[in-house]
């Protein structure tokens, strides 16, 4: 952490030099801050008399002070050319070169001071607060320590010592070592009790260590003082969304804005109008927040964090496009901006613009070392084109005393951001308790995934199934082809072909019935949290049947964390040909069903942690022209991720909705899933981070 100038030393007792009672005045606005004033003061002093030292020596620290601190760093070597063995002009050339940011060459000029005099505290301080600068922490603990010995209790050496600790502290949580951090920050409070600065900080590290509680409690801390309660309700807001309670962060955020005065802090009016912003977007009252953020930009045009507001909003909006825009003005303005490196990274990846997305994180990743929102973002990245294998293994028996078990393996590799090579094997055995029949099946598919443009990915398979029944052996070809489209913002169009074969139960695997299906699935999701999907299929058979089938659900997304959804949905079913004898195929069938989905999604937890879902719906359906059946569907999945390479899961599904075999049916299906990658990265990076 940088450390303000003002803070790095107390000022040389000049009285030591000079009694001229004239110079008084320009020693107060040297200590009162106005160096501008002492600059002059100085400068007229040094017309009348051009060689006195004091004179010099004072204008030199007020234009370093002001500002200009090459022109101070001069003065101070034309001094050291005049008296070469004066120490006070030595510490104050060392100090100048901090002004100047020269830290290398400070650090080793303030070595050379140390050694001169081990017991001069402005050298101690100085030395410590040059090695705080390089971020050299234990060493920088060590000298100001000695300085404390020389002057204990120094209010200066205090405050550097804080600030060591917060760069220490903060030097600990990129390491992702939180327990050391703390309690360096916590030697802050013995310091400075109740310091403002150190317990946001302090706050901010068990965020980072997703300690939400201890957070909380921490910034109810720093409420303790009505100055710090605008801080602490900012700092509740942002804990309470953290932990998926939006509506209590905006139930927050109202009282932070209802305490905003005329007295306000200015920079702290704004931070509370920002988070309002923000939880009024959490909660996705987009209308509300682009009124406020209008009136924000309006008062406080082209500032970044007014930009970073509107990029925000339109990310949430899936507006990705203008969000990028905001985010190339905030990087215009600050080009290690922190919310434009990585907002721009987010809203890249969303458009399909991986590469771009993998250039923007890294160079985000060298502004901020390690920072963890940045490799968080890098990690899934990675994961989307990290090579993994699949691998399941099902049982499943139905009221027609079919049964059977299925294993299925899959790999997907993929060798850049655009192209995926994938392959898969599916053994299955069927049989019927009651007729004895028998058949198994053996799949192989291979095939690629390549991005044509940010919005449409094309998908190919080919492969081959091998069967075997008791009366019949066969090989037929496998295909499945299609088109991944976004056509527009918050909708997705999958437009394809499939051949396989119906193999539900041995009789019909031993029939060798090769379905072609023509498919388009359409689903469009909304920003007020409806959804629409629609599926259609015309399959036609080598048996000379056809069928159509159309299935479409809408729902509401009640909850998004965990995602509970309701909703209805509705399919229709004809066949050209009733075979009722071979597999179920009705002239016409319809069905309708409310249902709820409960999920909390793997891709959403952190390692060591549980994730599900629950689908359960019921509804009834009308075959042909008899009366109307009850129908219930119950979907389960219960599961757990051991690291970031695996991941695994039990399933259940038990229905009573008709299938290809018959009415009157009863279904039950239970499995488990193990999903393993490979490595931590994907293989085309040439070089790890």
């Amino acid at each position: 952490m940088k450390l303000n100038p003002k803070l790095l030393f107390f000022f040389i007792f000049f009285s030591t030099f000079c009694t001229a009672q004239d110079m008084k005045e320009g020693f107060t606005y040297l200590e009162t801050g106005k160096y501008n004033k002492a600059e002059v003061f100085f400068k007229n002093i040094l017309i009348e008399y051009p060689t006195n030292k004091t004179a010099k020596l004072c204008y030199g620290r007020a234009i370093g002070l002001s500002g200009d601190s090459k022109k101070s760093v001069q003065i101070f070597i034309d001094l050291l050319k005049a008296y070469p063995q004066d120490f006070e002009i030595k510490l104050n050339y060392a100090e100048s070169l901090l002004w100047s940011k020269d830290f290398n060459k400070a650090k080793g000029y303030y070595q050379s001071l140390v050694k001169e005099n081990s017991k001069s505290f402005p050298a101690l301080l100085g030395y410590a607060n040059t090695l705080s600068n390089l971020k050299i922490y234990d060493q920088a603990l060590e000298f100001v320590n000695k300085a404390l010995l020389v002057s204990p209790g120094n209010l200066n050496a205090l405050t550097s010592k804080k600030y060591i600790h917060l760069g220490y502290a903060n030097q600990y949580v990129q390491k992702g070592d939180y327990k050391t951090s703390i309690t360096l920050l916590k030697e802050n409070l013995l310091l400075f009790e109740s310091d403002t600065e150190t317990l946001q900080n302090i706050a901010n590290v068990y965020i980072t260590s997703d300690d939400f509680s201890k957070a909380e409690t921490t910034y109810q801390k720093i409420g303790a003082s009505s100055q710090n309660k605008l801080i602490s309700l900012n700092g509740l807001a942002l804990v309470s969304h953290l932990k998926g309670k939006e509506k209590e962060a905006l139930k927050i955020s109202f009282k932070a804005m209802s305490s905003i005065n005329k007295e306000t802090n200015k920079l702290l009016a704004q931070q509370t109008k920002e988070r309002h912003a923000q939880a009024l977007i959490w909660n996705r009252k987009y209308i509300e927040a682009a009124t406020l953020i209008k009136t924000l930009n309006e008062k406080h045009p082209n500032e970044n964090w007014v930009l970073s507001l509107r990029a925000t909003l339109n990310i949430y909006k899936s507006n990705f496009k203008r969000s990028i825009t905001d985010y190339n003005r905030i990087l215009i303005n600050d080009s290690i901006s922190f919310d434009g490196n990585l907002g721009k990274a987010n809203a890249l990846k969303a458009l399909g613009l991986y590469n771009d997305a993998y250039k923007t994180g890294n160079k985000a990743l060298t502004f901020y070392d390690n920072q963890k929102d940045i490799v968080t973002f890098l990690k899934n990245l990675d994961k989307e084109f990290t090579p993994f294998i699949e691998t399941k293994v099902t049982y499943s028996s139905d009221n027609g005393n079919n049964e059977a078990t299925s294993f299925y393996s899959g790999l997907t590799f993929p060798i850049s951001t655009k192209l995926k090579f994938n392959t898969n094997y599916t053994y299955r055995t069927t049989q019927n308790t009651t007729s004895n029949k028998e058949a198994t099946s053996h799949n192989f598919l291979g095939g690629i995934s390549y991005q044509l443009s940010p919005t449409i990915v094309f998908n190919g398979n080919l492969g081959i199934t091998t069967a075997s029944a008791i009366t019949t052996d066969y090989s037929q070809f496998l295909t499945d082809i299609s088109l991944n489209i976004k056509p527009y913002k918050l909708q997705n169009l999958v437009i394809g072909y499939k051949r396989e074969l119906q193999d539900f139960n041995a009789d019909l695997l031993s029939r060798e019935i090769v379905q072609n299906n023509y498919y388009a699935n359409y689903s469009l999701n909304t920003n007020f949290n409806f959804g629409w999907f629609t599926q259609y299929y015309y399959t036609s058979q080598n048996d000379t049947n056809t069928r159509n089938l159309v299935f479409t659900s809408a729902y509401y997304t009640i909850l998004n964390s965990p995602i509970l959804k309701a909703g209805l949905n509705y399919q229709y079913i004809t066949f050209k040909n009733q075979v009722p004898s071979i597999y179920f195929s009705p002239k016409e069938f319809n069905a309708v069903e409310v249902f709820i989905d409960l999920l909390r999604d793997e891709n959403s937890i952190k390692n060591n942690q549980w994730f599900y879902g629950l689908n359960a719906a019921t509804g009834f359906q009308f075959i042909e022209k008899t009366e109307r059946q009850n129908t219930y569907r119950i979907q389960g999945k219960l599961g757990y991720k051991f690291s970031e390479r695996s991941i695994a899961n039990l399933f259940v599904n038990h229905s009573n909705i008709a299938s290809v075999t018959a009415a009157g049916f009863k279904f039950t299906e239970i499995g488990f899933r193990f999903k393993w990658y490979l490595k931590q990265k994907p293989f085309f990076l040439k070089k790890q981070r």
